[in-house]
């Protein structure tokens, strides 16, 4: 519904401007002379000269037509009849802030249902008291309501800056990489052979274009080298072979997150100090419930002049209970080509039994002392997938990743 603004009730009255400048232009007047006969005369001469009923020549108005009607004019006549008139010249009138929209106030919606059964008690019947003056539908509140699934972060996004949050009060740094990483730093600089199996094209991704890198300053490239061919000046024999840097220069999707800490160890690092990546790695795999082609790996080292191979032991086991709440934990002997002694620690799943979660150990002289290291360096790589497995009960893998919105709305908020 539409009604009258004081405005539209005065032209209502009086006539519109344009109708009533053009009914005095018998005879053709001059400006001064028209607005002295006419208010709203600024009014009336824009919609006469939109409307071509007048013009303007020598500074005196002249009248070219003089309409029988004017829709606008009929319509603030119907519109005070409590009448609609076309849509056009509604629109026009509301442009012209000659009528407005009549809005119900509370008082007369509720006013409406009085006497008459509703099924929900509305702001407008409590607050003028009409919910007295009206019939409720019984309500059975043992009824199921409509179900509200609200926004939450996903699960594992929240698993994994739940970790990031331990390490940091831990008094953890992060570490940076990139994804698509050198040989050099993936492999080499780990002590990892040029013509290990790990490096076979079967067991890692490799860059169709572009194939190669810039390896990094010539000093680290030279001491890297020195120890696969000969152990450099770290008492070890090396690997005994002709090191190829073109190969080391290859290009390839992060096979693992240790690549950073052999990044940062070249960068510096300090003594103590304590480091972890958490970043996306890529690797070939049957995927299964518990196996994937690309996985999130948490990497960590931590330096002291001090450190034993006992204290990394009570680290990740304490790491492990902590993240996951598992409280079996145990520890094999294992091999890695950069650490010495190695170890993998396993924890028990309720349904797959023992899963591996990680591989540690001390770093090897080979790798540590040609990037500028001394002292001990104790790692480890967590799948931390699997450890998300063990924190939301999740019996397979790949639910981590699912866009299954069914499978989302039922996993627990976890704030």
């Amino acid at each position: 519904m539409f009604v009258l603004t004081n405005e539209g009730k005065k032209y209502l009255t009086n006539g519109l401007p344009e109708k009533r400048l053009v009914e005095i232009l018998d005879k053709p007047l001059k400006m001064d002379e028209a607005k002295k006969r006419l208010d709203d005369f600024s009014i009336a001469i824009t919609w006469a000269k939109k409307n071509k009923w007048i013009e303007i020549k020598n500074g005196k108005l002249h009248r070219i037509k003089q309409p029988a009607s004017i829709p606008e004019q009929d319509g603030l006549q119907l519109i005070s009849k409590n009448k609609t008139p076309e849509k056009i010249i509604v629109d026009v009138l509301l442009r012209r802030n000659l009528i407005e929209v009549e809005r119900e106030t509370i008082g007369k919606k509720a006013e409406k249902l009085v006497g008459k059964k509703v099924n929900t008690l509305t702001p407008e019947l409590i607050k003028t008291g009409t919910w007295k003056k009206v019939f409720l539908n019984p309500y059975n509140a043992e009824t199921p309501g409509k179900k509200v699934y609200f926004g939450k972060r996903h699960p594992y996004n929240k698993f994994l800056s739940e970790v990031k949050q331990k390490l940091a009060e831990l008094g953890f740094k992060e570490m940076g990489g990139p994804t698509i990483e050198l040989e050099f730093w993936n492999f080499d600089a780990l002590f990892q052979a040029q013509n290990h199996p790990a490096r076979d094209w079967t067991q890692t991704y490799s860059l169709k274009q572009p194939t190669t890198g810039v390896l990094p300053k010539p000093k680290i490239v030279a001491n890297v080298k020195a120890a696969h061919e000969n152990g450099w000046k770290t008492g070890s024999t090396g690997w005994g072979y002709k090191w190829d840097s073109r190969k080391a220069a290859k290009l390839m999707p992060r096979a693992h997150g240790t690549a950073c800490s052999a990044r940062q160890l070249a960068v510096g690092v300090e003594i103590p100090g304590k480091y972890f990546a958490l970043r996306r790695c890529f690797r070939p795999d049957i995927i299964d419930a518990t196996h994937g082609v690309e996985f999130n790996q948490c990497d960590g080292i931590v330096i002291d002049k001090d450190l034993t191979f006992r204290n990394m032991l009570g680290l990740l086991k304490s790491f492990v209970r902590e993240m996951t709440g598992i409280t079996k934990v145990k520890f094999y002997a294992d091999y890695y080509p950069f650490t010495e002694p190695s170890v993998q620690i396993s924890a028990k799943h309720p349904d797959f039994g023992w899963l591996e979660l990680a591989g540690a150990g001390i770093f090897r002289p080979e790798l540590t002392e040609p990037l500028g290291v001394k002292d001990p360096v104790i790692a480890w790589g967590f799948g931390i997938d699997r450890l998300a497995m063990l924190k939301l009960e999740i019996k397979d893998i790949r639910h981590i990743f699912s866009r299954d919105i069914e499978w989302l709305r039922r996993q627990k908020c976890r704030q």
